[in-house]
């Protein structure tokens, strides 16, 4: 007992600044595995040459969300991101339905990174003539990203820059090779042209262009863990919206330039997954071709480890608020980390990946495609709930920080990802690649899951009012050795930025 009160009572270790958090929250993202998969399927079945700029209709609608979300995220720091702040925006039970969204929703798109992981790694080695099994590697990426998640995030960060850097930097060198050699036709104004944005495949392309971002938005879950969260969770949450936005319509674009408009769609179709591979082996030789692909697996690695991350950061804010078991609301006393909520996602993927083994089935084709699709819908749906919370918030607090901030973008965020996660759903079977009706059937866990925790919520109210009054509030403060530090919080009474102390 008395190591778990040590443990409960231990405390974060502020390191990250905000590079470290934007490294952290791109890596997630994929951006080498997003182009590689994501944008010659757009090409193929979406609509063609104008997706680009459909990339940049999802990031304007995200930089919309990110609105309201750095304005939110400078008054609620604590752990819990999209559960704390639709508590604090649209009440207490809604919140407790969301936060159960959140768990299963990064849980399962943690299982499909690895699924994808462990499918492309062996794709990889067998073709330079290492031949194992895909179990193997996926038992080696999961020890990794176990021993990495039981670390301080700092450690973590440190990777995750390190892979984003070579895998954004392999995909620049080809971007710049394309324009050299093409000029000004390496970037055809037709794909902007209205008439190709507008046609058939225009739901699929949007629903890819937001399957893309995955993860970007968990800046705020390391709010306890940044040196100065009122100003790094925010612009870290802008920059990587601005970032990965422009990469991805820059990188798609030429892309068309460099295939052409007229033809993209049918080499696409041709190519699917190894078109880029091909780009990389005629405008930078077949070796960066190679290191293209070495770099894909550190890719999915490194959106591994940070949707990893993430889920147990959600684990973590839920049980400390008595949603899940409350072992896992535990602070390791010498890294500063959730140790227990990562051994807990561990122990989940291994027994997914030991169910599908053992079932026979495929890491891509069946589990990390219909686990992506699970997440990525449920994610969608909490970015939208996060954006109507922001406007709760502010209305019910009565502050006035600039009616754009506030009201209108977080709403038109809204609209748009509400259309992203209608699209989603009426388009799961092509995001998962399959028309099996258990797949299919999928989505519904995620009303399931929020369903039981509104009734749970109900339930608390009557039978257990003091818990109920702590779903998605600030932490306890814990002892600290520095109390000229204390953490910042939210004031239930005012919604001001207080301190609360030891």
């Amino acid at each position: 007992m008395a190591g778990t009160r040590s443990a409960a009572h231990a405390t974060f270790q502020r390191t990250l600044t905000t590079p470290k958090i934007v490294f952290i929250i791109i890596a997630a993202a994929a951006p080498l595995a997003a182009m590689v998969f994501t944008v010659p399927l757009s090409f193929a079945i979406g609509t063609g040459s104008s997706v680009p700029a459909l990339f940049v209709f999802a990031g304007l609608t995200l930089l919309c969300f990110s609105a309201g979300y750095a304005a939110i995220a400078r008054r609620i720091t604590n752990i819990g991101g999209f559960y704390s702040h639709i508590a604090h925006g649209l009440g207490r039970p809604l919140a407790a339905g969301s936060g159960l969204i959140a768990v299963l929703s990064y849980n399962a798109a943690t299982v499909g990174v690895l699924g994808a992981s462990a499918y492309f790694t062996d794709n990889v080695a067998s073709a330079h003539g290492l031949h194992l099994p895909w179990e193997v590697w996926a038992a080696v990426g999961m020890v990794a990203v176990g021993v990495l998640g039981y670390r301080e995030a700092e450690v973590s960060a440190r990777l995750l820059s390190v892979c984003m850097v070579c895998e954004i930097a392999i995909l620049f060198a080809l971007d710049v090779a394309i324009l050299v050699r093409h000029g000004a036709a390496a970037v055809p104004g037709t794909s902007f042209a209205p008439h190709r944005i507008l046609a058939p495949g225009l739901g699929v392309s949007v629903m890819f262009g937001f399957a893309s971002f995955l993860g970007f938005e968990s800046a705020a879950l390391y709010g306890e863990e940044a040196k100065a969260p009122q100003r790094s969770v925010p612009r870290a949450t802008v920059i990587a919206v601005i970032l990965v936005a422009s990469f991805y319509a820059l990188t798609s674009w030429v892309a068309v330039g460099a295939v052409g408009p007229t033809r993209v769609r049918s080499e696409a179709e041709h190519h699917l997954g190894d078109l880029f591979f091909q780009l990389g082996d005629d405008y930078l030789g077949h070796a960066a071709s190679v290191t293209m692909q070495v770099l894909l697996c550190t890719s999915l690695f490194a959106a591994w480890l940070a949707l990893h991350n993430a889920a147990n950061r959600y684990m973590y804010a839920l049980s400390r608020d008595g949603l899940l078991p409350r072992p896992l609301h535990a602070v390791h006393r010498r890294y500063g980390s959730v140790h227990r909520a990562s051994l807990a996602q561990t122990v989940f993927s291994t027994v997914v990946v030991v169910s599908f083994a053992a079932a026979g089935l495929d890491p891509y084709v069946n589990m990390s495609t219909s686990m992506l699709g699970l997440g990525t819908l449920g994610i969608i749906v909490l970015q939208a709930l996060a954006s109507v919370a922001v406007v709760g918030f502010f209305r019910r607090r009565g502050e006035r920080l600039g009616r754009w901030q506030t009201f209108v973008a977080p709403l038109l965020g809204a609209v748009g990802l509400v259309t992203a996660a209608v699209l989603v759903v009426s388009n799961f079977a092509v995001l998962t690649g399959t028309t099996d009706p258990v797949v299919d059937a999928l989505p519904w866990l995620l009303l399931i899951v929020a369903v039981a925790g509104l009734l749970h919520a109900r339930w608390l109210s009557s039978r257990r009012p003091d818990r109920y009054a702590r779903l998605g509030g600030v932490p306890e403060a814990a002892p600290s050795a520095d109390a000229t530090d204390p953490e910042p919080a939210v004031s239930e009474a005012s919604g001001r930025l207080t301190h609360t102390t030891p």
